[in-house]
This record gives C-alpha cells, sequence and structure tokens, in this order.
C-alpha cells in the first residue's frame, strides 16, 4: 500500500470512530500545553486555535470544568521555545501540543514521558521526529501537512499560471528542518519545469525582503514559498514585496492568497487542527502517543487570486480556474 493511502485510511478510520465508542471525559481537569508559532493577534492563528477548541467541545470537554488549555503564542525561536519547554515542563501538564518546529525540538528534548502532539510538519520520519508514520514510537505523534515532493505540483502551477517564468525563487528560513531536502528536490527538478533555481535562505524579515528584490533583478524571476511558520508570520511583507516588484509567486496556504497572494495550494491547516484534537483526546482517555499512526493533510485547496494576477498582469487560463476551489475576484 502507498506510503499517502496508508496515511489517509488511518486518518478516515479515525475519524469515523463514533464518540458513544470512547468512554466519557474523565472528572479531574486534564491540562494542555498549546505553543503556537504565530501571535495571539494574528487571525490565522485564531482561527486555528477556533478550530482545535472546537474538536474538544465536540468531543464531550468542557474548558475550565474537566480541561484547561496553557497557550504560549510566538513560538518562533529556539531560544524562546528552550525557555517556555522549561515553563511547561514545571505547569505538570498532560499533553503538549505545538504547530512550531523550534517548539516540538524544544519539547521532545525537554521530556520523554509528557506526550507531544504536533500539526504542520512536512515529514516527521526524515526530520527525525519519530520512528516511523504506522509506529511513531515514544512520546510523540501528530498530523503531517505536506510532503516534499509537493514542490513538484508547485512548479507545475507556477508553469501554468506564469508561463513566461524562467527562474524560480524559493524561499524558507534557514533553521527549518525542510530546508535543506526542499533545497535538494527543486534544484533537481526546477529544469524539468525550464526553471533555472534560485534559492533564497534566510535568517529574518530583512534578508527575506532583499532575497525578493535581488531576484526581480534577473528577468523572468517568480517566487515559490515554502510552508514555515517564519513565512506565514511574514505573509504581508512577503505579498507586498513580490507585488512591488512584480514577481508571480505560489503560496502552500490559502491564508497568503486570501491576504492578496496570487496562487496557493496545500493542505487545510484549520482541518488538521480540528482532527487534532481527536489524538489529544485519546491520548488524555489513556492512549500511548506512540502507538497513534502519522497522519496526513486530506483535505488540500487551490486558490486563486483574480484581483492579484491581474495587477501583475496574467491571464488565469480558464482550465486553471476550472480546478480551484476559491476564486477571489
Amino acid at each position: 500500500m502507498q506510503r499517502r493511502n496508508f496515511i489517509t485510511l488511518i486518518g478516515g478510520a479515525a475519524a469515523a470512530w463514533p464518540l458513544e465508542a470512547r468512554a466519557q471525559p474523565t472528572s479531574a481537569i486534564k491540562r494542555v500545553a498549546v505553543l503556537m508559532g504565530l501571535a495571539e493577534t494574528d487571525a490565522e492563528g485564531q482561527a486555528r486555535n477556533k478550530a482545535f477548541r472546537s474538536g474538544f467541545q465536540q468531543l464531550g470537554w468542557i474548558e475550565n470544568a474537566n480541561i484547561q488549555f496553557d497557550y504560549y503564542w510566538d513560538v518562533n525561536s529556539n531560544k524562546r521555545s528552550d525557555e517556555l519547554a522549561a515553563v511547561v515542563m514545571s505547569k505538570k501538564v498532560d499533553v503538549i501540543f505545538t504547530n512550531s518546529p523550534a517548539g516540538l525540538a524544544a519539547a521532545k528534548k525537554a521530556t520523554r514521558s509528557i506526550p507531544i502532539v504536533f500539526v504542520q510538519f512536512t515529514d516527521p520520519v526524515e526530520d527525525g521526529i519519530v520512528a516511523s508514520l504506522a509506529h511513531p514510537g515514544g512520546n510523540i505523534t501528530g498530523f503531517a501537512s505536506s510532503e516534499h515532493v509537493m514542490s513538484t505540483k508547485w512548479l507545475d502551477l507556477l508553469r501554468e499560471l506564469a508561463p513566461r517564468t524562467t527562474r524560480v525563487g524559493f524561499i524558507q528560513h534557514v533553521e527549518h528542518p525542510s530546508w535543506q531536502r526542499y533545497n535538494r528536490i527543486i534544484q533537481e527538478v526546477a529544469s524539468s519545469f525550464g526553471f533555472a533555481a534560485f534559492p533564497i535562505g534566510v535568517r529574518d524579515a530583512t534578508e527575506l525582503e532583499e532575497g525578493i528584490n535581488k531576484l526581480s533583478l534577473i528577468p523572468g524571476g517568480s517566487l515559490l514559498i515554502l510552508p514555515d511558520t517564519f513565512n506565514t508570520i511574514n505573509r504581508k511583507l512577503i505579498i507586498a514585496s513580490a507585488r512591488q516588484q512584480n514577481l508571480p509567486a505560489v503560496y502552500p496556504l490559502s491564508v497568503f492568497t486570501k491576504d492578496g497572494g496570487l496562487m496557493s495550494y496545500g493542505g487545510d491547516l484549520v482541518d488538521l487542527f480540528k482532527r487534532a484534537a481527536l489524538y489529544v483526546d485519546r491520548i488524555l482517555r489513556g492512549d500511548k502517543a506512540g502507538e497513534l499512526p502519522i497522519q496526513q493533510a486530506t483535505k488540500f485547496d487551490l486558490v486563486v487570486n483574480l484581483k492579484t494576477a491581474k495587477a501583475l498582469g496574467l491571464d488565469v487560463p480558464p482550465t486553471l480556474l476550472a480546478r480551484a476551489d476559491e476564486v477571489i475576484e
């Protein structure tokens, strides 16, 4: 059975288990530490948080009655993550939930006993987070939002929407666990799409803007924004810079397109956050994290922003519009 089919099968089976088949929430108040990569003021972070909490409500949990959430926002650097991990350890929580690569690394380093559930990672096996997809082992499980081979899909979409592209600049923080693998794969396959690869590894917003400006000096340049909390945090800067430099861009999440980006294709993270509540629920009821298979996004959205396409002078092919899940006009 192929990897994606296996994960989808497991994910569908887990979601289909009837609520009445599970025991009711225990009387003791359970404590969940939530490490969020985005800022508390970020609307996207709040949308994910709302979905996560609604999942618990549907499973019979009541906040401050039998469950408590301890939120930690802006968990997007190694230093802050290590500091917050120490705080979390002192709280004696029952489960740690995170969508931050830095937060996951810090939590994994801090404990081998407290269960950890993650969301929004590309390949947890290759990144050394778990032993295998079917049997993660240890105290960690979770939900992967994409795979590294997704980069070929993004490149294909870019070629379709911006056929004059000859050079693609791809952006991610250099400390992201997936940077080296994305770099290698894109460099290997870019030529098959007629592109020259232009890696833009960054460490801060200044380098991000400088990298986009440098790409704009080369005729035929376009952007590929890779999955990364850093990129999501800086999405308005990326979108504005791409627009200013007249660069077509493909993004990994719909939030980019809804904020003015040209086109996006990727997993529905709000849906993943809601699904993650089921795994935390099962762990709180006695299941072991290491015995719960890694699941993957099953809902993917293609979103096109016609207003941005018009501003860039691009004609969106009717075949692409017909495939889009959402068209912003």
